[in-house]
């Protein structure tokens, strides 16, 4: 029987994916405010997942690893994290912590869980500590590449065959970007080598800095779009499917 894998962007680089009932959340951030940045939409109670199965942890950057969503959704979750993360957040009461190391893979339920490599600094600032930054992908009835933050890196086409859907960072959260991160036109050049059949931009439009001018604040509205044309014309097989943070699509 076929089966529908469900996926539903809540913002930045928090997605909520289900296959056959197995719940995955990736780098849960599920608050107003984390530090100087402001969600430019509002939550809703739905935007809580009431069950997860096992929340990915990609770095330790506080955009992607944030320590009061996580106590929210609660201490005994399964957290499969970066190596030199896990001992960090045992020591902050986490008590299903399990490390990845960049070719280690890890089952749940029906999903194989493996930890690929990722270009991207892994230290949390400001006082560290530092931790391997890391992609997953899942295993399942679809196969699922969810590459945290990264930049193009080589080796990232051969990371696996016959990709279903890849959910891939096309910004951050301001007006510029830092190293080790994708634009819309590098991360166009990832669909090129990773050749999936679905795409779904994230990482882009749910965070700004305290006192940004929204009305001019392009960086929030034109990244996915300046992607999904420049991806179209350099890899028209791939259908590209932009959502609006809290939006949902399947796969089928």
């Amino acid at each position: 029987m076929a089966v529908t894998t469900y996926v539903r962007w809540l913002g930045h680089s928090t997605v909520l994916m289900n296959q056959d009932e197995t719940w995955v959340l990736t780098d849960p951030v599920l608050r107003r405010r984390v530090a100087h940045l402001w969600r430019k939409n509002p939550l809703l109670p739905e935007d809580w997942p009431e069950r997860v199965d096992v929340i990915l942890i990609s770095h330790m950057h506080h955009d992607h690893l944030d320590l009061p969503t996580l106590e929210r959704l609660g201490k005994d979750k399964l957290l499969l994290v970066p190596e030199r993360a896990g001992s960090w957040l045992r020591g902050k009461g986490f008590r299903n912590v399990r490390e990845l190391p960049v070719g280690a893979s890890e089952r749940v339920e029906v999903l194989d869980i493996n930890a690929v490599p990722a270009h991207h600094s892994g230290w949390r600032p400001p006082f560290g500590p530092t931790a391997e930054a890391i992609g997953f992908m899942l295993d399942g009835a679809h196969r699922i590449y969810y590459p945290g933050d990264t930049d193009l890196f080589a080796g990232m086409a051969h990371l696996a065959s016959d990709i279903d859907l890849a959910l891939i960072p096309v910004w951050g959260w301001g007006p510029t970007l830092g190293e080790g991160h994708l634009d819309p036109f590098r991360a166009a050049e990832a669909v090129v080598r990773l050749k999936p059949k679905v795409v779904v931009p994230i990482h882009w439009g749910t965070f700004h800095p305290i006192g940004t001018a929204l009305h001019r604040a392009g960086f929030l509205v034109d990244p996915p779009h300046v992607f999904a044309t420049a991806a179209r014309r350099l890899a028209p097989q791939t259908d590209i499917r932009i959502l609006a943070p809290g939006g949902e699509t399947t796969l089928d």
